[in-house]
Order: structure tokens, then sequence, then C-alpha cells
């Protein structure tokens, strides 16, 4: 069915307010998404299916033909569509245009389009019991899908449960197999089967066959685990389905009540070996069907296995990996619950081969009060790793000597990380340290040396250094208002055209002409490498030298970039059509 068409102005400002409200939906699917989804509306792409208080389904004709369903109303709406659009960054052109097309829908149109189906409804009903069931197996004869689901259909009516299980459990087997890797664009029709499974699973929670269902969901997940590793799930698709078997297990479970030393040793098993983190935290999720007994047992597993892991770390070298991550989290879960302090930093500190780990450990002491504790867990990691410290720790480890009234030796630090890895931001500090204005001299004319040092040195560092080096230099320059000395810098060693952009709008009211000059030489460079990001960005830079230099010269620089790049149609139309000049 296609709607009438709907003026742009009315779209706007919903001059018309229909079932949904306009600015919702523009927030919820945003400005790019939400204007295609208006082109579909106006183009006719959208016809609705069936329509009711609370849900439409429709079909819209884009790359392919989508199915597309709403729910809700107002400001209170959600959607689904099966293009990859919606699967990739959610609420999409399709839903869009449906929502606009019910919107629009003239008096009496509803009704219409719910008769759609209602029409093939009562045509069906027209046919009579035996007729039907003759269509329905001739469908099935053809569609093997249709088949499978019949079968299964019967079976959830009238089989025992070992026969539902070995049928279930070749759906299973069936929708989670993996021939050799299922790429990206293949993962969405592979999760749909697992989903379809999954849908017939639930169904026997509502038929009180709950523990049929923790056999079944075992097989299903000891198949993902193994076939998780051989996708592409960028999407996170695969990952849902897994996610949703692992809350129809937390249902069953309450409604069977498994023993509870049993599901402890099997959830503790699935949390601490396998490699996905999906029963992460199940101590927590299933606290209630283990009740006392089951969490004691729990927290024994844990112990065990804890000691055990030390043992094994003790003969260990630092270069091997890090191992139990998913138990240590456990036991430290535990140790939260029993407010033990001391116990969690032994546990975060039990493995101290990194010098974020060391961090890790100072900021749970600062956290928890600790000041102390936390500057010798800091010092201690700096000591150990003064050949490769890390960032965030010398930084917490200067906050602590601060605070302790060491400041000359938190002033060393900051400065050993700033020859090391020199950065604005560290500057800053380090100017912020220094106190009164003639310190803060003393800070810029060190840093600015050690940089400009650092930055023409030649084969004695990597490239990365030497550019990073004088990148920095540039932007402390322009952080202290020195600008004819960044341009010197600038030109001396050179820098990414994104800074000499900065340092152009840096300059325009000190330093007019040179900005103009790195203006221009920026356009010529864009508009020579093409393409409607850089003729953009081309255009942008004119229009601020246009604010720099008179009408006259500025026509005249216009006129001879276009007759230079005459060419370049896009960068043109773009010229003209937004009268830079």
């Amino acid at each position: 069915m296609q709607s009438p068409k709907r003026s742009a102005r009315d779209i706007e400002t919903g001059a018309r307010p229909g079932r949904f409200d306009i600015a919702a939906l523009r927030e919820t699917a945003g400005d790019k998404t939400f204007a295609r989804g208006s082109a579909y509306q106006a183009d006719g792409r959208v016809e609705i299916m069936t329509i009711g208080e609370a849900r439409v389904v429709a079909r819209v004709d884009g790359t392919e033909i989508y199915r597309c369903e709403l729910t809700g109303r107002g400001k209170s709406f959600s959607g689904n569509c099966t293009c990859q659009a919606f699967a990739d960054r959610g609420f999409c052109k399709h839903l869009t245009a449906v929502a606009l097309t019910v919107n629009d829908l003239e008096l009496g149109e509803p009704g219409q389009a719910s008769n759609r189906l209602g029409k093939i409804r009562d045509h069906l009903r027209a046919k009579g019991v035996d007729r039907l069931v003759e269509m329905v197996i001739g469908l099935a004869e053809r569609d093997p899908k249709l088949l499978e689901e019949l079968q299964l259909s019967v079976a959830l009516d009238t089989a025992d449960d070992a026969t539902l299980s070995a049928q279930l459990k070749r759906a299973i087997t069936d929708a989670t197999r993996v021939r050799g890797y299922i790429e990206y664009r293949d993962m969405r029709d592979w999760a749909r089967q697992i989903d379809g499974t999954l849908n017939r699973i639930s169904v026997l929670l509502e038929g009180g066959r709950a523990s049929l269902v923790l056999e079944l969901l075992d097989h299903l997940f000891a198949r993902m685990d193994e076939a998780l590793t051989k996708v592409d799930d960028s999407d996170g698709g695969g990952g849902a389905c897994y996610a949703r078997a692992c809350e129809i297990h937390l249902t069953a479970c309450q409604q069977v009540k498994p023993d509870p030393i049993e599901l402890a040793r099997a959830l503790f098993a699935r949390e601490v070996n396998s490699e996905w983190e999906f029963f992460f935290g199940a101590s927590e999720t299933y606290a209630d069907v283990l009740g006392a007994a089951g969490l004691a047992e729990y927290r024994r597993l844990a112990a065990e296995g804890w000691q055990k892991l030390k043992s094994r770390r003790g003969r260990r070298t630092e270069d091997q990996p890090v191992e139990g991550y998913a138990l240590r989290a456990l036991m430290e879960r535990f140790a939260e619950r029993d407010g033990d302090v001391d116990g969690i930093i032994a546990i975060r500190a039990s493995d101290l081969s990194t010098a974020y780990h060391y961090l890790d450990v100072a900021q749970l002491c600062l956290d928890k009060g600790r000041e102390q504790e936390a500057l010798k867990w800091a010092e201690e990691g700096l000591w150990k790793f003064e050949d490769e410290p890390d960032q965030n720790l010398v930084l917490l480890t200067c906050d602590l000597l601060q605070r302790n009234g060491r400041n000359e030796d938190a002033n060393e630090l900051l400065w050993k990380l700033f020859s090391r890895e020199p950065s604005v931001e560290l500057y800053l500090r380090l100017k912020s340290a220094a106190g009164d204005d003639n310190a803060q001299i003393l800070v810029r004319d060190k840093a600015v040396a050690g940089l400009s040092v650092r930055a023409g040195r030649s084969g004695l560092q990597s490239e990365w250094d030497v550019f990073g080096a004088a990148e920095v230099l540039v932007r402390v320059l322009i952080a202290e208002g020195l600008l004819a000395d960044a341009w010197a810098a600038a030109g001396k060693h050179g820098c990414r055209e994104v800074l000499m952009e900065e340092l152009a709008k840096a300059s325009e009211a000190d330093l007019p002409a040179e900005a103009l000059k790195a203006y221009a030489d920026l356009v010529e460079r864009k508009v020579r490498m093409g393409g409607q990001g850089n003729y953009s960005d081309a255009h942008a830079m004119i229009k601020r030298m246009r604010r720099l230099e008179g009408a006259t010269q500025h026509s005249a620089y216009l006129s001879d970039l276009m007759t230079r790049h005459k060419a370049k149609r896009n960068f043109i139309k773009l010229l003209t059509s937004k009268k830079t000049s």
C-alpha cells in the first residue's frame, strides 16, 4: 500500500500529529537517518501489512524487501528491521519511513491496512480444516525449514522428554554448526537460526519442562563455546544468543531448584574455565537459587582453585601469560562481600608482573583511604619498572608525593616522564607545579630547549619520536603565545597538516600573513588530493581566509584557484553554490 505523499513542512512541524512523536522519532533515528526515511516515505516505498493498537508490521522496498516491525506509540516506541543497518547501528531509515507512513495514513486507512492479512485469514478459514492441512503439508514438502518447524510443533505437543530431547538436540546441533568459518556477512542468518531454536526451548518452560530445558542448554553451551571461536561476531549477534540462553537457564533453575551443590560446581566450572564471560558473576546472579549451601560450595571451590593457582604462579616466569582472571575476580567479589580490604589487596598483589598491576593496587589503597600504603605500592612499582614506567603510575605517585609534602621528588619524576614521553598536558602540569611567574618561565625555557634538541636530532631516534617531539614543541609554543617561534619550529622540523591548521587559526589576529600562507598551502594540498571531504575542508579554510584579506585580494585568489582547478567540478560547484567570495 502506498501512502499519500506528505510535505516536508508537515513532517517538520508535525502539522498532522500521528501515532509516533516526530521529535522523538528524529532523536532516535538521528538527522541523517530521519531525512533518508522521510525520502523513502515520500517515494511510497512502504507497504503496511498489519496495524494494531500497539504494533505495526510493514514491508519496505529498499535495496531488498525488508520486514519492519514497530511497537509502542508517542514518544515510547521500538522496532526491528531485517536490514543490515539495523543490525549495525539500530533504528534505521526503513523503520523511520514506516513510522512516518503510519502517521500519514488517512482516516480509515489503518483499518484497511489491518484487513490486508485479515482478508487472507478469512479466506483460509473458508477453506476448511482438511483443505488447510493439505495446503500446509504441500508447503512443508517444498520447504525443509517449515517441515522441521511442524515436526517440532508435533513433538512439543505429543512427545515424551526423551524423544523431544533427541529432536531438539539435533536442532541445536544443526543451528550451531559451523563449516569452516562464518564471515561477518553471514553471521546474521546463523544467529537467527540459533535464536529460533531458543524460541522453541523457551516454550518448554511454559509447559513445565524446565529440567529438559537445562539438559538442552548444556548441549547448546558446549556447542556455542566451540562455535564462537570460528565466527566473525563483530556485531555481537552470536553473543546475544548466548546471553539469551543464559537468561533461559536462570529461569529454568528458578523453576527446577536443582541440587545447590551440583549447581554450584557446574556454574563455577563455566565461570572459571570458559574463555567467554557469559557466566561471569554467576555466584551473584544465581545467589537465590544457590542458597547458603550452594554459595558455600562456590566459595570452597574458589578458595581451592586460588591456592592451586598461586602454587603454580610461584614457579612461572614473568614473561608467561597471567592465569586465572575469572578466578581472581571471583575471589575479589567474595572478599568485597566480607568487607575484607586486606584480602582484596592481597588478591591484586598476587600478580605484580606489570607496572599497571602496581597502579591497580595503589589506586585501590587510595580509594580505601590508605594513602601511605598507596604511596608505598606506587614507589615500589616505579622502582621495579624504572626502565618502562607506566605514565598513569608516575602521575599517581606524583600526586601522592605532593600530598605528603615531597614536591621536589614529585617534580623530578615529572621531568623524567616529560623527557621520555613529552606532551602538552605534562608540560602544563610542570608549569602549574612551579608556582610563581619566574619559576614558570624557567619551566617553559627548559621544556622548549629540551624539545628543540630532541626534535633536531637526526638518526638517533625513530622518525615517529622526532616528529612527535616537534609537534609537542609547536603546541607548547602555541600555548605560550609564542607564535613566531612556533612558526619557526614548524618550518624547521615540520608538522602534520592538522597542527599547521591549528597554528594558522591561532595566528589569525597577530600574524595574519603567516596564517594566510599556511591556509593557501593547505587548500592547495587538499584540492589536489581530491574527494568531497578534502573539498569541504578546503572550503572552510577559504572562508577563514576571506576574513583575513581584502575583498579585492580574496577575489583575485579565488579566481586564480578556480582557473587552476577548473577540472575539479565538485570543488568548483562547492565554491560557487556556497558563495565563498
